[in-house]
């Protein structure tokens, strides 16, 4: 085995990326980059019922948006049938596996039987040392593992610790179905070891199939990967990670406005740690990660702190970086389609302009839509309820007097040169600031909340600005 990290990540395409699937592609991406490895994708699919072509897409597209690439084309299990088949038949020659025989009837009332003496349904064994001879016609057998009877078998995990499984709890189970389709947990051990993986990072749900897996990898003579089960993902709660806790797909948080990087920061964090760092860029994360520092207790999933990461991600993102974002996802923003829809060259430097003043007031990107919404209006704007109220009545009289200030601005139109004018017609007529800002802040952006209203006047640009004005006093 080469001294190189190859990680993998395979995900059953029967749905979308989840958000427990991410986190342990992530996890298996920042160990390869870290070790300067490399991370196959491998697509589980011999579920043939329930795997569909489009959640692979899905999960292709999850992991593409997040930014978590892998390193040569994606693998398809079901594809590699022939392969598992035939190191099965090979363990059969080696005496490590034999074919059972023993029909549905015999397997239910092994179980009825295990149930009534209290213990956990077991395959007994029936078929491991009969002769081929007593086999009966015409039947196809299945093909089982030898598991060793006594003894125990230990899992060697680098987040766990050592796993100890009793081998009598393992049982003969079975790799080879009857209708000649390998189960997964044949498969895997197959994959894996012709892929060259060195280390499997995955859920510590499938702590109990490594002790399985570990049986077929010595039955073979090869080397058993490096282990780390690393803990599920909870609800805030503490109660198993469901919808809704947020246990939706990668796409999900797509059109909630989350950014990638935030996610992904988030993400790491649940379960893995450095002091106490808590923002983190990609960079931070492929240095700091070991597998080692990954918990073993099970981490809680909060909505409100993935809400401040994103902001904090945001305000600290470069204008040009976070619009160029944002431009990419307005077609998933269930706000975004206007914006996407008129955005012109003029609009996004108006855009880029106020962006400064818009991520300040803004946690996620359909936050940020409805901040900027107001460069995308169209005359006269249409004004929500707040709005309507500051410029209820003797607010259009201050309005209009403003208006009359903002049209002796002279030379050029600036948030400075707009705010001189205001702040002198206020203090000539006795009115405080704000009760000339907030009617002010309404015509230009129908709402009561927006970027500071003179950044609002200076981005819109004089002849917008004094005819969004106007509209609300005519």
């Amino acid at each position: 085995m080469s001294d190189a990290v190859v990680t993998r990540f395979a995900p059953s395409p029967t749905g979308y990326l989840h958000i427990g699937g991410a986190r342990t592609a992530l996890f298996n991406w920042l160990y390869s980059r870290h070790t300067g490895g490399k991370m196959l994708l491998r697509i589980e699919d011999t579920d043939r019922q329930r795997s569909t072509d489009a959640a692979t897409a899905a999960i292709l597209d999850g992991l593409t948006w997040l930014g978590l690439g892998w390193e040569d084309k994606p693998i398809s299990q079901y594809a590699r049938a022939e392969r598992h088949r035939e190191v099965a038949e090979e363990l059969v020659r080696l005496g490590k596996a034999y074919p059972c025989y023993a029909s549905a009837e015999e397997l239910a009332e092994m179980r009825e039987k295990a149930r009534a003496e209290g213990r956990p349904p077991r395959y007994d064994g029936r078929w491991r040392d009969r002769d081929a001879a007593d086999a009966p016609a015409g039947v196809t057998p299945a093909i089982r593992i030898k598991a060793p009877t006594d003894g125990e078998t230990i899992v060697r995990d680098r987040v766990q610790g050592d796993v100890k499984f009793p081998n009598k709890d393992l049982d003969d189970f079975i790799i080879l179905r009857s209708d000649g389709v390998p189960t997964y947990m044949h498969a895997v051990v197959v994959d894996d070891h012709d892929m060259g993986v060195t280390h499997i990072i995955r859920g510590d749900d499938h702590l109990t199939n490594a002790a399985r897996q570990q049986i077929i990898y010595d039955a073979m003579g090869w080397d058993i990967p490096v282990m780390a089960h690393i803990p599920l993902i909870h609800g805030a709660d503490g109660a198993k990670l469901s919808k809704r806790h947020g246990a939706l797909g990668v796409d999900a948080y797509r059109a909630m406005g989350y950014l990638p990087s935030a996610l992904l920061n988030y993400l790491a964090r649940l379960g893995w740690s450095h002091g106490d760092d808590e923002v983190m860029s990609i960079d931070d994360m492929i240095g700091w990660f070991e597998i080692e520092d990954v918990n073993k207790g099970a981490a809680r999933f909060d909505f409100a702190k993935l809400e401040a990461l994103n902001g904090l991600h945001m305000r600290r993102m470069d204008d040009a970086e976070l619009l160029d974002i944002f431009e990419r996802t307005l077609p998933y923003l269930e706000n975004g389609a206007v914006i996407a829809e008129r955005m012109d060259s003029q609009r996004r430097a108006q855009l880029l302009a106020a962006m400064a003043g818009l991520k300040e007031r803004a946690k996620t990107l359909v936050e940020l839509a409805d901040g900027a919404a107001f460069l995308f209006a169209e005359r006269p704007l249409p004004l929500d309820e707040k709005a309507a109220a500051l410029l209820a009545g003797p607010a259009r009289q201050v309005l209009a007097g403003a208006l009359a200030a903002l049209q002796g601005v002279e030379g050029e139109w600036t948030s400075a040169s707009t705010e001189a004018k205001i702040r002198e017609f206020a203090e000539r007529e006795g009115h405080k600031l704000g009760a000339v800002a907030q009617p002010l802040r309404a015509s230009l952006t129908g709402k009561a909340t927006s970027p500071g209203v003179f950044d609002v006047l200076a981005v819109l640009g004089r002849n917008e600005s004094l005819a969004r004005i106007s509209d609300q006093i005519d």
